[in-house]
This record gives C-alpha cells, structure tokens and sequence, in this order.
C-alpha cells in the first residue's frame, strides 16, 4: 500500500494546466531538473554540427524567432497570466544539412532549425509556422511532461507487479503489457501534444503578426513532399499531415476570433 500511497501523492501534488489550452497535465520533473539538462546537451550538439551564422536565412530565422518571442511576452503580460517564457534562455541555431528537413525546440527555449526545412518553409510566415509549433512544445513543457509520464508509467508496473501479479512480468507477459502501454498511452498521448503544439503555434504566430493561411500551404507541401512519408497515423507519434490541414482549416477562424 506503501507505493499505492506515492503514487496517489504524486498525482495530487504535480497536477498543473497548460497556459491557453487549459489542459491538465502532470508534471513531477520541474524546470529546475529538466533545463540544465537540456542546455548542457545543447551545447554538446552545437558542438558536433555545421552551423551557418550569416545570411539572408539565418538572419530571417533570427527575426521571425525575435518577432514570436515579443508576442508571446507581450501576450501574457497584457492578459496579466504568468508568462511560461520567463525563465528561458532563448537561442536559435540554423544547421547547415540540407538532407534534414527539420526543426526542434528544447524545454527553456533552445532551437534548431536545419537548411533542409527551409525547402518547404520558403517563407516568413512558414518559418513562423514552423517555429511557433516547435516553441509550443516548450511553453507548454511537453517534454517534461513526457519525462514525467515515463516515471509514472516506471511506479505503475512496479504498482502491477508488486500489488496485483505478485510477481515481475516476464517474456510474453511483459512483451503484451509494454505493447498496450505504447499503442494504448505512449503514442496517443505524443499525438495529442503536437495537435496542442499545432494549435498554440497557430495562436503565437497569429498574435505575431504572422499570415495563419501559410501553414496550411506548408503542410501541403509536407504532404507533396517525397522525404516526408508517413506511417499510419495510429503507429506514429505525429497527427497525419491530411488531420493536421483540417485541424488548422477548422482553428484559424477561432483564432481570430479569440485572439
């Protein structure tokens, strides 16, 4: 009972909501733990890769970043709410590899963006596409909450196998269990955080200024796009490119409606 009591206190005691969305979500692994890992990491990947630090896409990268990072300030301070962003040391990289066709923000606002992307996000308002989405995922502190699910999911099989079974699962037993726990939590709920991060970009860089039409146009290209084939969506950790265009389609008038 000991362990059931942990859990419970666990649960109680990390409950927090996503600014805007206003989802619940639980977090056991505080900024305090999970940022200086990541900036320490991040350093070690500037460190490893070509980066490019002059010209017309770096310094478009810079400015769109600049431009999203004012709005997202501005915004809480004008609706009086905690500003997530406070504690960031905000940095964008622009990686020199044009076979990546990507982008990526750590938890406390450290960014890359790969040349490769820029084929797709040809624009200033697809590149706020691109980074308002990746920024999402830090203002929301998905990875945190991920890292936090990970240890619950840890005390849960203890829990199963402690309190219920009596015993460790084992071969085929442990295989099916990590199966539903994958297909059933793992992979839906990495879902639902991008939908967020899809909805909360649209918002950053709607109130940045920023033309939410373009992002439906790059998820097209995405979609066009040959290096950007996708498994059924139910295996992946990303929405479709087809769900993530109709979800914006659906957004951009309450967007603007409420924002």
């Amino acid at each position: 009972m000991r362990l059931f009591s942990i859990l419970i206190l666990i649960f109680f005691s990390a409950c927090s909501t996503v600014s805007i969305t206003e989802r619940k979500q639980l977090i056991i692994l505080g900024d305090d733990v999970i940022y200086p890992q990541a900036f320490k990491a991040y350093e070690n990947f500037k460190k490893k890769n070509k980066l490019i630090k002059e010209g017309t896409d770096y310094d478009n990268i810079q400015e769109v970043t600049e431009n999203l990072k004012k709005a997202i300030r501005t915004f809480y301070k004008t609706h009086n709410k905690p500003d997530p962003t406070s504690n960031f040391r905000w940095e964008v990289i622009l990686i020199d590899n044009k076979d990546m066709k990507n982008a990526w923000c750590m938890p406390g606002g450290k960014m890359a963006v790969y040349s490769g992307i820029l084929e797709l996000a040809n624009n200033n308002n697809a590149i706020a596409a691109i980074m308002g989405h990746e920024i999402a995922h830090a203002v929301a502190r998905h990875s945190s909450e991920r890292a936090s699910q990970g240890v619950l999911l840890d005390f849960g099989t203890m829990a199963l196998e402690q309190l219920v079974l009596g015993r460790s699962l084992s071969g085929g037993n442990r295989r099916l269990y990590e199966y539903f726990a994958n297909f059933g939590l793992m992979l839906p709920f990495s879902r639902s955080h991008e939908t967020e991060a899809d909805y909360l970009g649209l918002v950053f860089m709607y109130i940045a200024g920023y033309e939410m039409e373009e992002s439906i146009k790059m998820w097209e290209r995405m979609s066009k796009d040959g290096s950007n084939s996708q498994p059924p969506e139910f295996l992946s950790t990303h929405p479709s490119n087809r769900t993530r265009i109709e979800n914006i389609k659906k957004w951009i008038p309450e967007v603007k409606s409420n924002f």
